[in-house]
């Protein structure tokens, strides 16, 4: 007779990044409306993050927002800039940077893609540099001294 183990299964929870402000992380995932924010929004520069900025408008006075007034955000680390394991830790770190700075902000939408620096530097020297760039674009932005 053969035993048959088998590992209990489970069950899988989404991640949520919860942020300062107490709501979670929205992101975008339709590829057209990337597509339309990288057309149409603003680019700001920093050395580590490019944001891609653009307000969000009411589509109706009845329905005022399509996936609600908070603001949503995307966070893009290309394949050209490094394997698997560089691409999620980028992402890990900007949506930490989202959250320590405040985001989501509410009517607009905000794409986080990543240069190939965002890795090799401090995690402070990171948060303050964008910060910075943030607040250049016209985002309060809540930077705690350390």
């Amino acid at each position: 007779m053969v035993a048959l183990f088998w590992p209990h299964a489970v069950p899988r929870v989404a991640s949520v990044c919860v942020c300062k402000t107490g709501s979670s992380l929205e992101t975008i995932k339709s590829s057209n409306d990337i597509s339309s924010l990288f057309e149409c929004g603003k680019r700001f520069k920093s050395p580590y993050i490019t944001f891609i900025v653009s307000a969000r408008e009411s589509s109706t006075e009845e329905e005022p927002f399509t996936h609600g007034p908070q603001g949503r955000v995307a966070f893009i680390a290309g394949k050209k800039l490094g394997n698997a394991v560089w691409r999620n830790r980028a992402k890990r770190r900007m949506r930490a940077i989202c959250c320590d700075l405040g985001g989501p902000w509410p009517g607009s939408d905000i794409v986080f893609l990543a240069k190939s620096a965002v890795t090799r530097e401090t995690y402070s020297k990171v948060l303050t540099t964008c910060g910075k760039t943030l607040s250049r674009a016209g985002f309060s932005v809540e930077i705690e001294a350390e």
